[in-house]
């Protein structure tokens, strides 16, 4: 830069071209980085397939009781399990102490519209914890596991009518996804209630 002197008699000191070409080189180059690099990082969102599937609705209203849906969330399927009042009992009087993975029922249950626990809905992801294979659920054969619940064929993996592991190499219980009552007939999966 050259100095001149003020009409005051300070000194200033004026840009000259070399200075503007560094200013302006440098410019361009920030500009060209950015450029290359934001499709590395727009890379890390999820893709508009992804996003698609982030929630989806099930509705209930024609399950019966003693039945269960399979429902297809984020490409993993999902149990909906209308329980009987007798499977509620039981899921109720296990003592908690003795699992692995220590939840009781109520736990694993979310508010319905009326904010009260809705006990003969389970949903949990149908994905053993084990190893990734999906557990078979029959609670009147031996399918259904030594528990009336699910049972792993992969490696035997038993857990009990509230998806809770009882017996074998999985360290967890059936995973609980985000999900809340839209209404009585209509669970939203992917998403808990806003309060």
């Amino acid at each position: 830069m050259s100095t001149l002197v003020g009409n005051d008699g300070s000194d200033t000191e004026q840009p000259t071209r070399r200075d503007f070409i560094h200013i302006a080189s440098a410019g361009f180059g920030l500009a060209g980085v950015a450029v290359y690099a934001w499709p590395l990082i727009d890379q890390m969102n999820p893709s508009a397939d992804t996003m698609s599937l982030a929630t989806i609705e099930v509705d209930i209203s024609n399950l019966e009781v003693g039945q269960q849906l399979v429902a297809k969330w984020q490409g993993k399927p999902v149990f909906v399990r209308y329980r009987t009042d007798v499977e509620i009992a039981e899921a109720d009087a296990v003592d908690v102490s003795s699992l692995r993975d220590k939840q009781t029922d109520d736990e694993r249950l979310v508010p319905g519209p009326d904010g009260k626990l809705k006990p003969q809905y389970l949903v949990t992801v149908g994905i053993c914890t084990h190893l990734g294979c999906v557990p078979l659920f029959d609670p009147n054969d031996e399918r259904g596991g030594e528990y009336k619940g699910w049972f792993c064929p992969c490696h035997g993996s038993h857990y009990d009518n509230s998806g809770r592991i009882r017996k074998g190499p999985a360290p967890k219980n059936l995973v609980i996804p985000p999900y809340w009552y839209v209404s009585d007939n209509v669970l939203e999966i992917g998403k808990e209630a806003s309060a």
